[in-house]
């Protein structure tokens, strides 16, 4: 199962009470379009051979051999398919009636579960031992309260499954064999419908699935239940993570409901190696082994190709709101320190620049001070356009900064002769010297107003090392610093969709209209010729790669499959290969960067911070990254 990926389902046929027989036809004609669609772990609702409403029913001989004849039959029907299917009974053993969960898979019956809570009908089995039984149909079984199911051909992956009759076992049945070992909870539910038991299940499924670095699979009975007292919706979904991958449910005609995806057994188990928090299997849990047969899985969940925003743009606008309070508090915080009333901030035009002076202004304000008290530097030289000269001077002047424009040709071209370069030789130290003659400027005019030099570049520049060493990369503080470049350039948009400063409006919108560029190398006729993505690739790209490869721990040939997936035919494979290779090669080579940054927020639980962020050494080597892509 290549990348650590399993496709799993949650089903709910519309069954009929008591007839255990119509109920087997449709389960196995679910295992059968589960089996087709490549699905490798389904589950049914509780009791789904004979429906959770049988009251009475549930003890009668004719009821319990019914249903022992029908699994049979469901077993037979799942010869020659390679799913581990959860189907419900009841089953009695001895004196005693239990509520179980038959694991069914390639014909065989693996084992049975029962349920651990009693009632008035069903024995609860809590005491965690395993027993053999002897059923008619299937001979000698086991009989676990406590069991986990091992993939041979997913090593990294166990299943548990639990049967619940309310929304609340959701969370604690799930922590239970979480602890346990298990990343994958089979919820065989049987709560009824109510006008919030959707919105409640969901929620508990996405909280008890972030919570515990687990993925959750659920099915609730159908509409073919009784309606005497209560109603049943045939709510289906698997979560992960927090997230719900994907739901159904039978709102308005009876049908079977269905929900399938492919859980990441790879990310949650990075996620737990990460948290600490987890054991090796419970020894007091018996495993049992299914499917050994790796097979190719097919994406067909959805993934974001902004990963550090919201999924739904209906949390963006709060989303911003957020970061942007966080930077300003963090500006705040340390002016106020540090007994600084001004802000140095060197504009350009770009995005990075624009957000962070208007954070400075957003800052002043907060402390009881002018925005005047904001010194806008705009330092045009070799490869400035008026296009983006004027937008940093627009954006500045409608916060009402004081805006200062401070021409640095005529330095840089003697710093050329102080170090003997000539000035038609672009190289790096022509580009470089730009960099730090304004770096040099806007520090010394802090210590004149006694202000604090803020930096502007972000978190993506700082990945990809797009900086120059002790120029743009160096400031005294820097609130952009734990913004990847997607969510500067959310942050922009959130302002200018909100502003009634229509100028502002405009200006802001053409800065994000604007080729990201460090504008360092001479331009000709006024147009922006040096692009940054040229030469480092998309932004949105590197920052898909960085929450996928640094965040959440995966190969960079997985991370190629996935972008794949999020991007569609935006970018060739050829291109999302090599702008993999460069996004390794940079990530390692400028390390040296990131081991000497500057203070600034952290706005996420990622940073790359030297002192609480991402760390790595220096001089660490890409083979290993640049090998696995290789393969591809």
């Amino acid at each position: 199962m290549k990348n650590g990926f399993i496709k799993v389902a949650a089903a709910a046929p519309v069954i009929k009470v008591a007839d255990c027989q119509y109920n087997a036809d449709r389960v196995i004609e679910c295992i059968r379009r589960a089996d087709e669609q490549g699905v490798k772990v389904l589950v049914f609702p509780e009791l789904t051979l004979t429906g959770v409403s049988c009251q009475d029913l549930f003890k009668h001989r004719v009821v319990l051999d019914g249903a022992e004849k029908a699994l049979a039959r469901v077993a037979e029907a799942s010869v020659g398919t390679d799913v581990l299917a959860f189907v419900g009974l009841p089953l009695a053993v001895g004196p005693r009636i239990y509520s179980v969960a038959a694991a069914l898979w390639d014909g065989e019956l693996i084992a049975l579960v029962p349920g651990r809570s009693a009632g008035s009908i069903f024995n609860g089995s809590a005491d965690g031992d395993c027993h053999e039984i002897e059923l008619e149909s299937f001979g000698t079984v086991s009989l676990c309260s406590d069991a986990l199911f091992a993939c041979d051909a997913l090593p990294e992956l166990n299943v548990a499954v639990d049967l619940g009759d309310d929304i609340q076992s959701i969370w604690t049945d799930t922590t239970r064999h979480a602890r346990a070992g298990a990343q994958l909870i089979a919820q065989m539910a049987s709560f009824p419908a109510t006008v919030s038991s959707t919105e409640e299940a969901a929620l508990a499924a996405k909280a008890s699935s972030r919570h515990l670095d687990a993925a959750l699979v659920l099915a609730a009975p159908g509409k073919g239940e009784s309606s005497t007292d209560r109603v049943y919706s045939g709510l289906c979904l698997v979560a992960e993570n927090g997230k719900i991958l994907s739901q159904d449910e039978q709102i308005g005609a009876a049908r079977t409901s269905l929900a399938v995806s492919e859980i990441d057994v790879e990310l949650l188990t990075n996620l737990r190696r990460d948290s600490g928090d987890f054991d090796m299997i419970d020894e007091d849990y018996t495993t049992f082994a299914w499917g050994d047969t790796p097979v190719e899985t097919s994406l067909t969940r959805q993934y974001n190709k902004h990963p550090h925003l919201p999924d739904d743009p209906a949390d963006l606008p709060a989303y911003c709101e957020r970061m942007l309070d966080l930077q300003i508090s963090g500006l705040v915080r340390r002016m106020e320190y540090a007994h600084l009333d001004h802000c140095v901030v060197g504009i350009s035009g770009g995005v990075d620049s624009t957000l962070c002076v208007m954070v400075c202004a957003m800052a002043v304000k907060r402390m009881g001070l002018p925005a005047s008290n904001v010194i806008a530097c705009t330092m045009p030289c070799f490869g400035t356009s008026s296009r983006t000269k004027s937008n940093a001077i627009v954006v500045a002047e409608q916060w009402g900064c004081e805006v200062r424009v401070i021409d640095i040709g005529k330095s840089v071209y003697q710093h050329f002769d102080d170090i003997g370069h000539a000035h038609d030789d672009y190289s790096v130290a022509f580009e470089n010297a730009q960099a730090r003659e304004r770096t040099q400027i806007l520090m010394d005019i802090a210590n004149k107003v006694n202000g604090l030099d803020v930096g502007t570049e972000d978190l993506s520049e700082f990945i990809d090392g797009w900086c120059t060493y002790n120029g743009d990369h160096t400031s005294m503080y820097d609130v952009n610093l734990g913004l990847t470049k997607t969510q500067v350039r959310a942050a922009v948009s959130h302002i200018a969709a909100t502003t009634e400063d229509k100028v502002l409006k405009a200006a802001l919108y053409d800065v994000l209209d604007c080729p990201v560029t460090p504008e360092l190398l001479p331009i000709h006729d006024d147009l922006i010729e040096q692009k940054s993505e040229d030469a480092v690739g998309s932004y949105s790209l590197q920052d898909f790669f960085t929450y996928h490869i640094l965040q959440n721990g995966f190969a960079p040939s997985k991370v190629f499959r996935l972008a794949k997936a999020a991007y569609g035919d935006e970018f060739t494979d050829e291109e999302l290969k090599r702008w993999l290779q460069s996004w390794c090669r940079r990530l390692f080579s400028q390390q040296f960067k990131r081991s000497c940054l500057m203070d600034g927020p952290a706005v996420m639980s990622f940073t790359v911070s030297p002192r609480t962020g991402w760390l790595i050494p220096s001089d660490a080597e890409a083979a290993l990254f640049l090998a696995d892509l290789e393969q591809l």
